[in-house]
């Protein structure tokens, strides 16, 4: 069993082990966790293009201690539809996952950066200029970062679907080949993209002269996306959802994002206090599978974009909700359920800092190399997650002009009664929160470390990246007992290899109140744990 790392001044984990070093080197030179957040997501959009890139989304909680007590704000950094889009251009047919007219939603991401950075500099004293923390993307785009087997395996895999889309082949297939694992792979237009970001400032990408330039490419490639739509794009500053858990509070994001269903199924687990479960074993996995069904079944009857919604998500969190909800699990039999949403990519990073300044943050394309499409000038790989939206008019989530798509991303931080602080997340559709309740779980209630936490054989019900069925899925790693009993209630068990992709990257770090600080990374991703 890996050792968790140990630390005091500062801790960054990331899926890939250059943004976590990015990060830690903005912390080494005095800058905060929000900073250095930045930096890491710079690096990794650039360092890991396949799972994301400034052509998505992200959503950032931060958390802010102050005179003994703790902020914590959320930011959506989620794009809309576009205003000239609408169902009848589909012509009933289902919304493409590829090409332009997959690329139907505003890239929100760097809108997100922009506002984390106003908090860092009016709440947190944030000094460092841009230039500095777009330095390492921009050298690894213009320089080269080694190929990792993840982006290896994802443009082989993938290679035969989307070698026609526009620009994709010019980006990810250099010499018209899958880029072997090592070698060096460039990218020079996103590496003159991040210097103009650094020169003119982040905003430049919505209203300048580079959203001038992503909205003529965008046309080019055949997305409805306009330069009005990009110029009508703001970030949010929004209240995150609170959970009151018997081990403190757990925050995470309101919708669009499935924040609500995380915090659901670890509510659910609380009340069927699956700390007297071994983790390993076939009750905690079962009681796990079925508060997700719960979960899900409130997910896919209420979550859109808030504009849309007639409940109050903070309802779902009440405790008599929560009571009627765990009352109908049974413990001995598996209730069935419907689907998933589907697969989705995406990179979950976190940052913790001397003063306890902590950030949980993801950053999405939706589907391996979103959209496909790799704009000419900007060299900007575009998201496809407005294919999450359903053309049946009548659907919770039909495609509208101007409307949030559903988002699987969900970052989440926990405030705990004994005075810790803890910023956890993972990728992959509806594994996001899944993961989430293992890590909270083993770590606050069983007493693993974090590392031992995530590295810990998983389970996910239903879809994730690269997996379409609706199996219970288990890592080989589970006991011969466990997956024999799970079957007998009832679960389609499928057994996966031992630390599968297909369970996601995950990551955590936990501040104890001395301020020592320990943190996992996920050995099923390239990544690490960075601290001083």
């Amino acid at each position: 069993m890996t050792q968790p790392v140990r630390g005091r001044r500062g801790m960054a984990v990331a899926p890939h082990a250059l943004a976590s070093q990015s990060a830690l080197a903005v912390l080494r030179e005095g800058g905060n966790a929000v900073e250095a957040m930045v930096a890491a997501a710079a690096t990794i959009a650039v360092a890991y293009p396949h799972m994301n890139g400034i052509g998505g989304d992200s959503f950032w909680l931060i958390g802010m201690p102050s005179g003994g007590s703790t902020e914590v704000v959320g930011i959506d950094a989620c794009g809309a539809s576009a205003a000239g889009v609408g169902i009848d251009q589909y012509a009933g047919l289902a919304i493409p996952f590829r090409g332009g007219s997959a690329a139907i939603t505003v890239a929100g991401t760097l809108s997100g950066w922009d506002q984390a950075l106003a908090i860092s500099r009016t709440r947190l004293a944030g000094r460092l200029p841009l230039a500095r923390l777009l330095a390492d993307a921009i050298d690894g785009a213009r320089h080269g970062v080694p190929v990792t087997r993840s982006q290896h395996r994802n443009t082989q895999t993938r290679q035969q679907e989307l070698a026609g889309v526009h620009g994709f082949a010019d980006a990810f297939l250099p010499g018209g080949a899958v880029p072997a694992v090592g070698a060096l792979f460039t990218q020079p237009r996103l590496a003159a993209t991040f210097e103009q970001l650094a020169r003119a400032g982040l905003d430049d990408f919505y209203r300048g002269d580079l959203a001038r330039s992503l909205a003529h490419d965008l046309a080019w490639a055949g997305s409805p996306l306009t330069l009005d739509d990009l110029q009508r794009h703001q970030a949010l500053l929004r209240t995150p959802l609170q959970l009151a858990h018997s081990a403190g509070t757990v925050y995470n994001m309101p919708p669009p994002t499935q924040g609500l269903v995380s915090l659901i199924i670890l509510g659910l687990m609380d009340r069927l206090d699956v700390g007297r479960f071994d983790h390993l074993g076939a009750d905690y996995v079962h009681a796990a599978a079925e508060c997700v069904k719960q979960a899900f079944a409130v997910r896919d009857r209420c979550i859109t974009d808030p504009a849309c919604m007639t409940v109050d998500p903070a309802s779902f969190l009440a405790p008599q909700a929560l009571d009627d909800m765990a009352a109908r699990i049974d413990m001995d039999q598996a209730a069935a359920w419907g689907q998933g949403k589907g697969p989705a990519d995406t990179i979950w990073m976190g940052v913790i800092d001397s003063q306890g300044n902590a950030v949980s943050m993801i950053q999405s394309i939706y589907h391996e190399f979103g959209a496909g499409i790799v704009l000419a000038q900007s060299g900007v790989n575009w998201q496809n997650r407005g294919a999450s939206f359903s053309l049946d008019p009548t659907h919770i989530n039909a495609l509208a002009p101007g409307k949030k798509p559903f988002h699987t991303l969900n970052p989440a931080l926990a405030l705990l009664k004994d005075g810790r602080t803890m910023v956890y997340g993972n990728m992959g559709g509806d594994g996001q929160p899944q993961t989430q309740s293992a890590v909270f779980t083993r770590t606050m209630v069983h007493g693993l470390d974090p590392q031992a936490a995530i590295e810990a054989p998983r389970w996910l019900l239903g879809r994730t990246w690269g997996q379409s069925s609706d199996t219970l899925k288990l890592e080989g790693r589970f006991p011969a007992q466990t997956v024999r009993a799970l079957s007998a209630r009832g679960h389609p068990v499928e057994v996966l290899a031992d630390f599968d992709e297909t369970f996601g990257h995950a990551g955590c770090i936990v501040r104890e109140t001395s301020g020592s600080l320990s943190g996992g990374f996920d050995p099923r991703s390239d990544g690490s744990v960075a601290a001083f």
